[in-house]
């Protein structure tokens, strides 16, 4: 391939390539940029030029990316990144209008610190445009070292020495159900009652371990991979289910339902920060952090 002089490239092609990659298809892309579809599509003309790669395949779905901007979009997502933060220099750091930070988590942890993270984001680094994305313990590493998210909240599953982890502290369950159910106050009263489990793969969750220590087994009436779905599927039933913590006592909350302690003796684990050690000089990035860690210490993530 021949060699590109950067004097000859319109750098904002990369912001294009950015938003095809994140948005899947280009009229997203346009949108997210404000300019017209045929200027996308133009855009992606002469990226496909330089890298000498289609780079995107046309699926039912949308744009998919190829292998070769697969390996590209970390690299160009970091170029970018080092581009705001010394536009941001010019200013002091102050001016964040117009800046983006994606953070991943679990659904649980979005439904318990989500609210309370956009207003205190909205207090101090007001302008900053926050999006909350998805990811549990076997995704999140990946997420992070692909420039996918910016920001990890996780239990588990960041062991890269390129990413800087701290501790949150130590994470728990309880019990939901409606609040006209009774409260089963036995193991065998709990494993006998119907169950909702909420977990990615639909037949075997943690409580089920504990009962199995206990001798007992459980009766599962209905599964879902979501913790959002869980006051819908909970309130005026007679399901009960066991949550995180955090996550339980924010849908007592916002809703009918009632929390209780967990009869069966079910493990504890760590909660975690982490983001890319590269982005250790990013103030916006630290002060965001920050402010998960405050708000996860004021509240109850904590054991």
């Amino acid at each position: 391939m021949k060699s590109i002089d950067i004097e000859t490239v319109d750098l904002n092609l990369l912001r294009v390539f950015v938003a095809l990659v994140e948005e899947g298809g280009a009229s997203r892309a346009a949108l997210r940029l404000s300019v017209t579809q045929p200027a996308v599509s133009a855009a992606l003309a002469r990226l496909r030029e330089i890298y000498a790669d289609p780079l995107f395949e046309r699926t039912g779905r949308g744009l998919r990316p190829t292998t070769r901007a697969n390996e590209l979009a970390p690299l160009i997502s970091e170029a970018l990144n080092r581009c705001r933060q010394a536009l941001a220099l010019s200013v002091n750091g102050k001016d964040i209008k117009g800046r983006t930070v994606t953070i991943g988590l679990s659904d649980d942890s979005e439904i318990a610190l989500g609210q309370s993270l956009v207003s205190r984001i909205d207090e101090h680094l007001c302008g900053l445009r926050i999006i909350f994305r998805q990811t549990h313990s076997g995704l999140v590493q990946d997420m992070l070292m692909r420039h996918q998210i910016d920001i990890a909240v996780s239990a588990g599953g960041l062991s890269s020495p390129l990413i800087s982890r701290h501790r949150l502290g130590r994470g728990n369950y309880l019990c939901v159900a409606d609040a006209n159910n009774a409260i089963p106050t036995t193991v065998e009263e709990y494993a006998q009652r119907p169950h909702l489990l909420v977990s990615s793969g639909g037949f075997v969750g943690i409580v089920d371990e504990g009962l199995k220590a206990a001798g007992y087994t459980r009766s599962i009436r209905a599964s879902t991979s979501h913790f959002a779905a869980v006051p819908f599927l909970l309130v005026g039933s007679n399901l009960i289910t066991t949550v995180p913590t955090h996550a339980a006592r924010a849908m007592e909350r916002i809703s009918s339902l009632q929390t209780f302690l967990c009869p069966v003796l079910l493990p504890s684990y760590d909660l975690e920060i982490g983001m890319r050690v590269g982005n250790k000089h990013d103030d916006t990035l630290q002060m965001v952090k920050s402010l998960i860690i405050e708000l996860v210490q004021d509240s109850f993530f904590l054991s």
